[in-house]
């Protein structure tokens, strides 16, 4: 079953897990005003959905994403009127706000990177929280290579946190473009595999995400992710702290620890 805007698609793979597939296939699945306003919308609504444990982000046909769409990226609701600065900035805030709205998200979000994923499409990988690699990925910075910025859509924040500062530097000055092996080899991504095994590994991480109760998971996410801006040890373990006591006043807490002393699997209620 599919749902949502006709530029982004949603179904069901397994119990527990919502596949978004980005859906402009002819065009390498780049960011049109459609595409983009219907992933808001489908992540605003998963937020929501709480059988809905682990999300997969991918792209149909042979790419991921291949960044903005530049034969055209559309027009946005209320850009009548406004100078061409303002309608540039609101463009570019529109884009931009999916990275925070993945983060956001309660759910896990694992990102099955089928092809390319340049520019804002290579933004969308960084910001998932897991990262699997199909053999055909490839990755890049594109911004730098049509005389802008490659500082856009959280990319000077989140690259440097995952491969490191010297890397990510010579990445963004380049825009060079990584195979998926370099990606995997520099901790881009967790792993490389097969085209045609790129779904079943992701589904089969999402399976192992689904073992853990919601609320921890939840929990996992909105830390881990405070953490990389939090400056000190200490505020950092202080937020770990009141998370833990939170965590452990839950019913599914308590039936995590019923389980493992009757060896069983949890029966989690998001409780």
């Amino acid at each position: 079953m599919s749902e949502g805007a006709e530029e982004v698609l949603v179904d069901t793979p397994c119990d527990g897990v919502r596949r978004v597939t980005l859906n402009r296939p002819a065009k390498l699945n780049a960011m049109t005003v459609g595409l983009v306003e219907g992933l808001h919308r489908t992540l605003a609504s998963l937020a929501t959905e709480r059988d809905c444990r682990v999300v997969i982000l991918t792209g149909a046909g042979r790419g991921f994403c291949a960044g903005l769409d530049l034969g055209g990226y559309g027009t946005i609701d209320g850009d009548e009127g406004r100078g061409r600065i303002q309608a540039g900035f609101a463009v570019q805030q529109q884009i931009a706000d999916l990275i925070p709205r993945l983060r956001r998200l309660p759910q896990p979000v694992i990102a099955a990177v089928n092809g390319p994923a340049a520019g804002g499409g290579f933004a969308l990988v960084l910001g998932s929280d897991v990262r699997l690699a199909a053999t055909s990925a490839r990755f890049n910075a594109a911004f730098v290579r049509i005389g802008l910025s490659a500082c856009d859509i959280g990319t000077s924040w989140l690259l440097p946190r995952l491969v490191g500062a010297g890397r990510a530097h010579e990445l963004m000055l380049t825009g060079r473009i990584l195979d998926a092996d370099e990606a995997a080899r520099i901790g881009l991504v967790l792993e490389v595999v097969p085209d045609e095994a790129l779904m079943d590994r992701a589904i089969e991480e999402a399976e192992l995400i689904k073992r853990n109760s919601p609320m921890g998971v939840h929990m996992t996410k909105e830390v881990m992710w405070s953490a990389l801006e939090i400056p000190g040890e200490r505020a950092a373990i202080d937020l770990e702290n009141r998370t833990q006591i939170m965590m452990s006043q839950t019913a599914d807490h308590q039936e995590a620890l019923r389980a493992f002393l009757e060896r069983r699997p949890p029966a989690f209620e998001d409780r």
